[in-house]
């Protein structure tokens, strides 16, 4: 079965965060954790969840890059967007029509846009 990425855009400006979203209205934010909580046990019901997580704002994270003789750290994304990733899915479905209904799910539980993907096939092992 496909492993498919659902990932959550934010807008780089707002950089939200669960800090930021104790500003939100009690009552709204908790009827969002509901529904993510029942889209999350829909998932894992349909043997479709692998596994899913949120990200800190690309502000917390440092690139890395080893692909000189010393490696460089800096501080802060490899990129600067006007999005950046700010959680995701990782779910297994049996083609792209029944991610995209999941994903259908999710951003209505969210009320936000989410990007579904393939995740690329593994090679098969040689078997010499």
């Amino acid at each position: 079965m496909t492993q498919y990425f659902l990932s959550l855009p934010h807008d780089s400006a707002e950089e939200p965060t669960m800090e930021s979203m104790q500003e939100m209205d009690p009552a709204a934010l908790q009827e969002i954790f509901a529904a993510v909580d029942g889209f999350n046990t829909k998932l894992k019901n349909d043997g479709a969840w692998v596994f899913a997580g949120g990200l800190h704002p690309p502000s917390a994270a440092t690139t890395v890059d080893a692909t000189g003789d010393t490696p460089i750290l800096t501080d802060g994304p490899f990129v600067e967007a006007k999005e950046y990733l700010g959680g995701f899915w990782i779910i297994e479905a049996p083609d792209l029509d029944a991610a995209l209904e999941y994903a259908k799910l999710g951003s209505k539980a969210l009320q936000s846009r989410i990007e579904v993907r393939p995740l690329q096939e593994e090679r098969p092992q040689d078997e010499s």
